[in-house]
């Protein structure tokens, strides 16, 4: 069971990057998933999430209208989308599945603690 991430690296403020994360092992489409992120010195934050019942989507203030999650259940694959970065975006973005819980309430936000399966970790670095 695995959750291989790629597509962080350094980008200038207001440009783009898209996350990716495949699943290995076990099938995301009944699956909760969410992307978090932990920028230096600070805790490991939820950026946004998707309901694995009905697909409500939960979006971090600051990312709202910036980023978009989605997946691919063909393909196994979640992905964050992510525009018009700025500084403050700078950190470590994980993916994660819930594996206890629904782990991703929609509006009304997200249980960090109900997500049982992480990636690695990918680097995104915004700075001019």
């Amino acid at each position: 069971v695995q959750l291989v991430e790629s597509g962080g690296g350094l980008v200038q403020p207001g440009g783009s990057l898209r996350l990716s994360c495949t699943a290995s092992g076990f099938t995301l489409d009944y699956k909760s998933i969410g992307w978090f992120r932990q920028a230096p010195g600070k805790q490991r934050e939820a950026v946004s999430c998707e309901n694995r019942g009905d697909r409500a989507k939960y979006y971090l203030d600051s990312v709202k209208g910036r980023f978009t999650i989605s997946r691919d259940d063909a393909g196994n694959t979640m992905y964050l989308q992510m525009n018009s970065l700025k500084p403050d975006d700078t950190g470590v973005y994980y993916c994660a599945t819930a594996d206890s819980g629904w782990g991703c309430y929609g509006a009304r936000g997200v249980r960090q603690y109900e997500y049982g399966y992480w990636g690695q970790g990918t680097l995104v670095t915004v700075s001019s």
